[in-house]
């Protein structure tokens, strides 16, 4: 079976451990304290993250446990963050986890073994002990993803596979996370940011950034919101911009149906503009944004496979049947 190279992460059971897992499954980004010489050249294709089993304890009775996995698609590989963005780092007003990286949600699989009769490799098992007697670093190794996969019931290409279609994967959310100490504040949806003052100044800045790039290169634009959020005439050419912004990795954005319908429409040409890890000071009235980095899509048309539904409209039965 073809190897691909995992990060194995372990996540401990403190309310603290807890809440920044649900906040980088909702925000699709992880974290760790120190950028150490073993992730400067290495690009992961898979992330697991696994809690519930306790680390401290020798090989041979780590693999008599179970625990819950969380299995993920790493998107964009590593980079150094700029913004306040778990909510411990919120909270203390500093970096705690500048090396980050963006990770897509696949499946959450329960109870699983951590030993031989489990979808691990011992190595792979081992490398999740390991960062838990580590302050949660990741640990690299080379592993088949195909037993995770197949456990998942997400159909895979044995040739390729990383290439894991996302509308059918089951995905999961925050919501899913169940720890020992659950945290007890909710939040809603990927990327959702609970502070609306937050959500607001990050996407007026994103728009801003947007429109300085437009009009840098020629372009009259102009703000609209709905149906699309800009719209931008040069000569004889109109583009619209779909714009989003985040604190987090640039892994995934929401779509609303009018959003997808729109940049499938044959009669619209449009581009998808993300600034990510957007730099937000809390301390100041108003908030102050900065920094931000830049993902640029021309021609956008998004894909079956990269779409997720994560609602449904449920039509009522009639009063009359």
């Amino acid at each position: 079976m073809k190897s691909s190279t995992f990060i194995m992460v372990h996540v401990g059971q403190s309310t603290e451990s807890q809440r920044n897992l649900e906040h980088g499954i909702e925000t699709l980004s992880w974290g760790f304290p120190d950028n150490k010489p073993e992730y400067h050249d290495a690009h992961p294709q898979f992330a697991l993250l696994a809690t519930g089993a306790s680390p401290r304890v020798q090989l041979e009775n780590w693999l008599q446990d179970t625990a819950t996995l969380y299995l993920f698609q790493v998107r964009g590989g590593f980079y150094e963050g700029k913004s306040w963005h778990w909510p411990d780092e919120e909270a203390e007003q500093r970096l705690k986890y500048p090396l980050r990286f963006g990770i897509e949600p696949l499946a959450k699989l329960e109870n699983i073994p951590l030993g031989p009769e489990g979808p691990l490799t011992e190595a792979g098992s081992d490398a999740i002990r390991r960062s838990g007697t580590d302050r949660g670093m990741g640990k690299l190794v080379q592993m088949p993803a195909q037993q995770l996969l197949e456990l998942a019931q997400i159909p895979f290409d044995p040739n390729e596979p990383e290439d894991v279609p996302l509308d059918k994967s089951p995905g999961f959310t925050a919501e899913q996370v169940e720890g020992k100490k659950k945290p007890q504040r909710r939040r809603r949806g990927a990327g959702y940011i609970s502070d609306p003052k937050k959500r607001k100044v990050i996407e007026e800045y994103a728009e801003e950034i947007a429109i300085a790039c437009y009009a840098a290169d020629g372009w009259t634009v102009e703000k609209l919101g709905k149906p699309y959020d800009l719209r931008c005439i040069r000569g004889a050419e109109e583009r619209h911009v779909e714009v989003k912004g985040t604190t987090g990795a640039a892994t995934s954005v929401e779509l609303t149906i009018n959003e997808v319908l729109h940049a499938r429409d044959k009669a619209n040409t449009v581009d998808l503009y993300v600034v990510s890890d957007i730099k937000v000071d809390t301390r100041t009235d108003p908030y102050t944004p900065s920094e931000g980095t830049i993902s640029h899509y021309t021609n956008w048309e998004p894909a079956e496979e990269d779409l997720r539904p994560r609602k449904y409209e449920y039509r009522l039965p009639n009063p009359t049947d």
